[in-house]
């Protein structure tokens, strides 16, 4: 597979860094951010290393409580 060379801002270079996983080179992330993978269940599941999970159940509990709160004081 032959390369090419192109340029780019040093805000879009640090940008692409910050999304390198692991080993990734820049191309595996460029082909990962463009859709070079077509598989639809990719994104499942992917709140549960984001930590993202653990505040949406927090505010989920919040409200929650909130409700029966307000529910018993009618």
């Amino acid at each position: 597979m032959g390369t090419k060379t192109i340029t780019v801002t040093e805000e879009a270079y640090e940008r692409l860094r910050e999304m390198k996983r692991g080993d990734e080179s820049f191309t595996d992330v460029l082909l990962r951010m463009t859709g070079g993978d077509k598989d639809v269940m990719k994104g499942f599941g992917s709140w549960t290393e984001s930590g993202l999970r653990d505040a949406v159940d927090d505010a989920r509990e919040e409200f929650d409580d909130d409700f029966e709160e307000r529910q018993a004081s009618l």
